[in-house]
């Protein structure tokens, strides 16, 4: 009876551990989404936001990644400034560059599904995260030129250059830089009993 007890409590020390980074990393993505810089051949800034989703899918995986962004999106779209240039609103989701934060929710579901795959070799773990980000940003570049360009009125090849060519350097850095931390992170965060692995991980 003790020891049903003592998994118990520590099934809940679990959740509470995975709700407070969930919280933590929520909080980190309202501290990267408004810092950005606008470009001046585009209506879509440069934003250290999909910097913090890629982090947030290398480090929680993809439940509790996919949340800390879906929460994201909530308060911004309840109108606190957490969007690009401090913006927020409903608005945004609905404007021309909104698909692009509707596709955030995307990539990081996305990435986060191959996160600890491999995690046995450090290498194949992190090139997996790689190409899981690579095919999420994919989809949030599919998505969000055909929302611009549905909702400005120019051809998706117009879109194409306008919110994606000019970004994707950028957006390989960003990867580089998350793969890089938030893998080691993940697996310290596993270790110490902050973070359950997957089927995959043996940590």
């Amino acid at each position: 009876m003790k020891a049903q007890n003592d998994v118990k409590i520590q099934e809940n020390r679990l959740t509470v551990y995975q709700m407070t980074l969930t919280g933590m990393m929520t909080a980190l993505l309202c501290i990267l989404g408004p810092l950005s810089v606008a470009v001046p051949v585009s209506p879509v800034p440069i934003s250290l936001g999909s910097l913090g989703m890629y982090l947030a899918a290398a480090v929680l995986g993809r439940h509790l990644g996919t949340l800390s962004c879906l929460l994201y999106l909530l308060i911004g779209m309840i109108g606190l400034p957490v969007f690009s240039g401090y913006t927020g609103g409903a608005g945004r989701l609905l404007g021309p560059t909104g698909g692009y934060l509707v596709g955030f929710a995307f990539l990081v579901l996305i990435a986060g599904c191959f996160t600890g795959r491999f995690s046995q070799d450090r290498w194949k773990s992190r090139l997996w995260a790689a190409l899981g980000m690579v095919l999420g940003t994919a989809v949030l570049y599919f998505l969000g030129t055909f929302w611009l360009a549905c909702l400005s009125g120019i051809s998706f090849y117009e879109a194409l250059w306008a919110g994606v060519i000019p970004f994707i350097p950028g957006d390989i850095v960003k990867i580089l830089a998350a793969v890089l931390l938030g893998t080691p992170l993940r697996g310290r965060l596993i270790q110490a009993g902050f973070l359950t692995g997957g089927a995959l991980e043996k940590h």
